[in-house]
């Protein structure tokens, strides 16, 4: 089958990620609703077992992740392939990896949040939404949903739907979006600051509360998380544990402390949501 016969065929959609893959754009098809579909028979219908929405990778025995963001891909053969021959005649969107091309984009969800960022951020590249708009930046981060209300993150591991190339010079990545997902860690429990320790053989002031000890410490786990290239969330889990193991039965640890390492964790890719998780197990772990 040529290829104009085909795009005749399964429709506009499939014209549409063929362009954008062919400016290394990696795209995937989205069916109703804004759910992606797998680009594998083995996944069809999420039968591989990833989550049902089918918005995160799941544990599928393919060769290469095959839905949700993982899916998009810049590769013709791919998409015009029989896994997806059928998928473009049902599909109702097109969507990309934002930060699979070094982009940010920031969802305005309504109104109100177009006019917070009219106010708050530096001109872009903007593309009208059904019910807002996506402003876009150069430069990736990590995602995030809810930053503040009616804004969502959309950069690394996360798709967001096609809805043309805008308007307006698209500009830097800000300081000012990046801020938006380093939060305080309010939900988090706090570090017991009145646990009594007993004093060091010899006497002598607790060596936590030296400070070059202290950010010697913070600075380390800063530096485990930052270079994990596997298994985040694990690494994430046992710097928590480790740094809470060292200092936080002595109080020496403080708010400042804690979003350090959680800013670490979530620029490589982590929530805030998973962050707390990890610190709240640790916490548990060591009966604090």
């Amino acid at each position: 089958m040529t290829q104009p016969t085909l795009i005749r065929r399964e429709g506009a959609h499939l014209l549409t990620a063929l362009d954008l893959a062919d400016r290394s754009v990696p795209v995937l098809p989205l069916r109703v609703g804004k759910v992606p579909f797998g680009n594998c028979p083995a996944c069809r219908d999420n039968a591989c077992g990833g989550r049902p929405n089918m918005k995160t990778p799941g544990p599928c025995d393919c060769p290469h992740p095959c839905h949700a963001w993982a899916a998009a891909t810049t590769d013709p053969a791919i998409l015009t392939g029989p896994a997806w021959a059928s998928v473009w005649r049902q599909a109702a969107a097109v969507a990309y990896h934002p930060g699979g091309i070094g982009l940010t984009v920031v969802d305005l969800d309504h109104a109100d949040a177009v006019a917070w960022a009219r106010r708050t951020l530096p001109a872009t590249r903007t593309v009208p939404t059904t019910r807002g708009e996506h402003w876009i930046y150069r430069g990736a981060m990590p995602s995030a949903n809810a930053v503040r209300d009616g804004v969502d993150i959309k950069s690394t591991m996360v798709y967001a739907r096609w809805l043309g190339p805008g308007t307006g010079t698209m500009t830097d990545l800000p300081e000012a979006v990046r801020a938006l997902i380093v939060k305080e860690p309010s939900p988090v429990r706090s570090v017991p600051r009145s646990v009594p320790v007993p004093a060091p053989v010899g006497g002598g002031d607790c060596p936590h509360r030296v400070p070059a000890y202290l950010d010697r410490g913070i600075a380390m786990a800063e530096q485990r998380i930052t270079g994990a290239s596997s298994a985040v969330h694990a690494t994430v889990y046992r710097t928590f544990l480790a740094v809470l193991s060292a200092h936080g039965r002595c109080g020496c640890l403080t708010e400042t402390h804690m979003a350090r390492l959680f800013a670490a964790a979530q620029a490589k890719g982590e929530s805030l949501r998973h962050c707390t998780d990890a610190w709240t197990n640790a916490l548990t772990r060591l009966g604090l």
